[in-house]
């Protein structure tokens, strides 16, 4: 017998949690699944054991700040079930889940899909070499584990996390070979129209411009107008290359971070086929939301960064935006005291999202992202390269499904998470036409690795009546 809950939440970070809190407030039975063993998504993660720590206070207040949401979550009656990966989701609503080895489909009357962002796939020539890896992930095992490189490290990239973990790494003692930053020039002529809203959120303004100070305290070596990296070695990272003005240069390198940018998590909603539009700012799509954050699947919720961009504070807004949506369509909440509560909600998003459009003018996403050479890897999982990508592209007019067809790109572990985009992109330009046209990869499940053990303990017999 399928357990029923009201609401299935995948994902407890800011958003999760915060709309656990509102539903559980509003009398709703919820069940929270994430696939992290404590709460606190990728912004608090590990949040409840590292807040009290040295690691917490270097990690910074916004960091620390996240326990006392989870302590919150933890006791607002919602049933929490970490370590668990979603790999399907069926009208009605029914939720397939895997934890432990054993399948299990739940049935909920809403579903809210709380999965935040990712970082934004950029493939360079080298970028899978052993010693290369995100921004995200290495701020990720300073978070768990106060995991700090030996050697000094490389960062490329630009935005606000690379300058948010190179202040935490210079915190903990780590060394910084050098910075390439990879900001197109101009970012302050371009963020001249959002000048108000600079003035209005100086407070996050003010925390930017704090760890730069940290980071020229410290005599990093910052490279200006890098447009393009390559990563160098036998068998791991030995050097990495880079050019900036015109002029390329080589220099030793252990380890090197890249970054630039984060996008929604889409798969979930690209899975259900909701509706989506393509934001020409970050080169990204995102779902089409009524004012309640409901997808164009009745019943389908999305909260946090996987709406659009926004932070923690703005996705915790979010997260209870959806419960107040949620609790009006139960017949909790009168459409009055709905609209009663989420009016100062609502003005605290727009606040939290003032300075948003100044951000995506300051880094936008670079163009070399877009068109890597021929033989840079751009499909992890099969191996395949952007030259591979450009031959299928020159057959007829493919699309990203068609170019999965003929060469397997996006039928890997990952999905096109880590190729979709840049398929797009290499389509885009190959058949010059827009990429908003070219589409994404149509997503089929399961939406995470399934073994046939684990298929074959599902028990989706229903109670006869």
């Amino acid at each position: 017998m399928k357990r029923e809950f009201d609401v299935v939440v995948i994902g407890a970070g800011p958003a999760g949690m915060s709309a656990a809190i509102g539903l559980r407030g509003q009398g709703l039975s919820v069940l929270v699944v994430d696939e992290q063993p404590a709460p606190g998504g990728q912004i608090w993660r590990a949040v409840e054991a590292v807040a009290a720590t040295p690691t917490g206070k270097l990690l910074g207040a916004e960091y620390r700040a996240g326990a006392e949401l989870a302590g919150r979550f933890r006791e607002c009656g919602a049933s929490y079930q970490p370590q668990t990966q979603v790999w399907q989701i069926e009208p009605g609503w029914h939720v397939y889940m895997t934890r432990d080895g054993q399948a299990e489909a739940v049935r909920a009357k809403h579903v809210v899909l709380a999965l935040g962002a990712q970082e934004r796939p950029a493939p360079f020539p080298g970028w899978t070499l052993p010693g290369v890896l995100t921004v995200g992930a290495a701020q990720i095992l300073l978070k768990t584990s106060r995991q700090v490189p030996s050697e000094p490290v490389w960062v490329a990239g630009s935005g606000p996390l690379p300058l948010l973990y190179m202040a935490q790494l210079l915190r903990a003692g780590g060394k910084i070979a050098g910075w390439l930053d990879t900001s197109p020039p101009g970012g302050w002529r371009r963020a001249l129209p959002w000048a108000g809203a600079a003035l209005a959120g100086w407070g996050d303004v003010s925390k930017g411009l704090a760890w730069l100070r940290e980071i020229k305290a410290a005599g990093v070596k910052r490279v200006r107008g890098v447009t393009s990296v390559r990563a160098l070695g036998d068998g791991r990272l030995q050097e990495v290359e880079y050019t900036a003005g015109g002029s390329t240069a080589r220099a030793p390198a252990r380890v090197l971070l890249s970054h630039e940018g984060v996008v929604p998590s889409i798969h979930m909603t690209r899975a259900l086929e909701c509706d989506h539009t393509w934001n020409p700012r970050q080169a990204c799509l995102a779902p089409d939301l009524d004012e309640w954050g409901q997808t164009s699947r009745q019943g389908v919720y999305v909260a946090g960064d996987g709406a659009g961009i926004g932070g923690a504070q703005a996705a915790c807004v979010r997260g209870e935006l959806v419960a107040v949506g949620i609790a009006r369509r139960a017949g909790l909440l009168t459409q009055h005291a709905a609209a009663a509560l989420a009016a100062p909600l609502r003005e605290k998003l727009a606040g939290l999202l003032r300075l948003r459009p100044m951000l995506d003018a300051l880094y936008p996403p670079r163009e070399g992202i877009f068109s890597p050479p021929d033989d840079t890897i751009v499909c992890r999982c099969e191996e395949l390269t952007a030259g591979d990508i450009r031959k299928a592209a020159a057959i007829g007019q493919p699309g990203p499904n068609q170019i999965k067809s003929y060469t397997r790109a996006g039928m890997g572990p990952c999905q096109g998470r880590q190729c979709g985009y840049t398929v797009a992109h290499i389509l885009a330009a190959e058949q010059k036409r827009p990429v908003a046209e070219v589409g994404f990869y149509r997503i089929r499940p399961p939406l995470k690795p399934l073994t046939l053990g684990e298929l074959a303990s599902l028990d989706i017999e229903e109670e006869k009546t």
